[in-house]
């Protein structure tokens, strides 16, 4: 079944909603707002300094966020039996067997115990997180510059109180936090024929349809992190997509935008990066880069 949603869908949610948990200003949070226009993205303190630390690090096993860009009756289907649950699994496996840092196993947070949340995709509409896409300025050439966002929201104190007692129990001086969401990319316009691509991470750019629409973001599988000191404040930002629900253009042109199903889940479990050696899975690539990238530590290439 195809799912999409339009402007009015979306607004309508939002009013029946509550919609998206408030996860923090970004002000204070350690690393400031980054507009990218090219990958990679990842702001905050450089590698090599984060790497100059060689104390441990620990990780807590990896979550999806749901409601991350819109409201969460829009994300695929979460808990036992579902793709995203096995994807999940296989993740954690993963980053357990990189052995960059140690898995942490605290009990489960209460609700007031809010963590980081990085924050990646097109910029959204006067700069509220959930809204739209804003719209992309003109230029000389008909297209300004796109940028997207990166920026990372506080922690709440609960979470940074707990998180203390954690690292402090278990030997390690920072956290690295990482999540499974869903982003809104746009599209870029490359060569003077106009070719359509979609730059989802580092080395990682898919080709898109001529025919695509530039106003129509595309709904990316992604996954973003943050390495948090013992204070809550984030060192290190990043964001890496993996698989891309591509818009048909008939949809894109009443306003529509396709959304991630079950199906594209399982999809994105099994997609492999054919332009590499060995042809890995696309998300092996991504989190391990993103691992690598954030905590300045070199991640095995097959682990």
């Amino acid at each position: 079944m195809m799912l999409l949603r339009t402007h009015a869908v979306v607004a309508l949610a939002v009013l029946a909603l509550t919609g998206r948990a408030t996860t923090g200003a970004t002000f204070g949070s350690g690393v400031g707002d980054a507009l990218l226009e090219h990958p990679p993205y990842y702001a905050g303190a450089r590698m090599e300094a984060v790497a100059s630390d060689t104390s441990r690090i620990g990780h807590l096993p990896i979550a999806f966020q749901r409601g991350a860009t819109q409201p969460a009756i829009f994300d695929p289907r979460t808990g036992r039996g579902t793709p995203m649950d096995a994807l999940l699994d296989e993740m954690n496996a993963f980053i357990d067997r990189l052995g960059v840092s140690v898995r942490l196993t605290p009990a489960r947070p209460a609700a007031t115990h809010v963590p980081p949340d990085v924050r990646f995709g097109c910029i959204p509409e006067s700069g509220v997180p959930g809204n739209e896409c804003a719209e992309r300025g003109d230029s000389a050439l008909g297209r300004g510059p796109q940028h997207m966002q990166l920026a990372v929201g506080r922690p709440s104190r609960e979470w940074t109180s707990w998180m203390a007692a954690v690292t402090s129990n278990a030997g390690v001086s920072r956290v690295l936090v990482v999540t499974l969401e869903i982003g809104d990319y746009l599209t870029r316009q490359q060569g003077l024929v106009g070719n359509k691509i979609l730059e989802l991470g580092t080395g990682n750019t898919a080709r898109l349809p001529w025919l695509t629409s530039l106003e129509t973001p595309v709904t990316v599988l992604q996954l973003t992190a943050s390495l948090v000191d013992r204070d809550g404040k984030a060192l290190r930002i990043g964001a890496e997509g993996f698989y891309a629900r591509r818009t048909r253009l008939l949809v894109s042109a009443i306003g529509g935008q396709e959304l991630l199903s079950d199906e594209d889940v399982a999809a994105a479990r099994a997609l492999r990066r054919d332009d590499l050696p060995g042809a890995p899975l696309a998300w092996h690539v991504a989190l391990r880069e993103l691992v690598t990238r954030v905590t300045g530590r070199a991640a095995p290439a097959a682990p």
